[in-house]
């Protein structure tokens, strides 16, 4: 609290009447207070320019803090923004290649449904054919059936020919047969006419013959024109008889 300073009453008729005038200024007190005063002008200037020094020290730290913080910034915005650019570049690409996948798999989808069509095409195909195997096989049976009994029948009637004819047919080779005739000549009936004849192809030859027979070629045309293998055999004994006979 401000205190003010009272200025004494002064009796100047007083003062006057007295030897001696003298009015007394106080002028130790007034120095005193004058060196009080610009003692505590001093401490103020003093803690002024401390206090002064203090906030620019304080203000230099907040803006050296402020200027790291927004260094800092300014990076994670560069680095978030490199990280938006690159995040931005790999959403395209995935999107890219999100679309290859999808035309990809609308391609296989097109493949597949294509080859499932084929597949049922091949499906139908199969059983046509697997119908069409079912004839054959049944054909095939019958005739198995009809052949097994053909061929007991002509193995019945080889067999009675063989015997009749005294003579044996074998198999010497792919498609050659070996035939053996006895009882041909009445002086050795033991002794045996043979030929071997090969059947392969479209035509008949015969390779070998003993003993030679002239008429053989004679023969094996008559076979290329009546197919009758029996026919043939039975012409060729014949033969065989008549060359005895004309020996003898």
């Amino acid at each position: 609290m401000t205190h003010a300073l009272r200025v004494p009453q002064i009796d100047l008729s007083a003062v006057l009447s007295e030897q001696n005038p003298h009015i007394d200024l106080r002028v130790q007190s007034y120095e005193t207070s004058t060196r009080n005063f610009l003692k505590a002008v001093a401490n103020y200037k003093t803690r002024t320019i401390a206090l002064i020094a203090d906030k620019r020290a304080t203000q230099a730290a907040e803006k050296k803090r402020t200027l790291e913080r927004i260094t800092n910034v300014e990076a994670e915005t560069n680095t978030c923004k490199m990280k938006e650019i690159q995040l931005v570049s790999d959403l395209q690409r995935e999107e890219e290649e999100r679309k290859e996948a999808e035309q990809g798999v609308a391609a296989f989808k097109r493949q597949l449904a294509t080859l499932r069509d084929r597949c049922a095409a091949i499906d139908s195909q199969v059983e046509h054919y697997r119908a069409i195997a079912g004839n054959l096989e049944r054909e095939k049976r019958k005739e198995r059936e009809h052949l097994s009994s053909l061929a007991s029948h002509s193995a019945s009637e080889a067999d009675a020919l063989q015997s009749r004819l005294s003579c044996v047919v074998e198999g010497v080779d792919k498609d050659q047969l070996l035939v053996r005739m006895s009882n041909i000549d009445p002086s050795d009936h033991g002794r045996e006419f043979t030929f071997v004849l090969d059947v392969s192809g479209n035509s008949y030859k015969v390779l070998t013959s003993s003993p030679p027979l002239a008429s053989l070629p004679l023969l094996v045309g008559h076979l290329h024109e009546s197919k009758d293998l029996m026919l043939f055999i039975k012409g060729v004994r014949q033969a065989y008889v008549e060359m005895v006979g004309q020996t003898i």
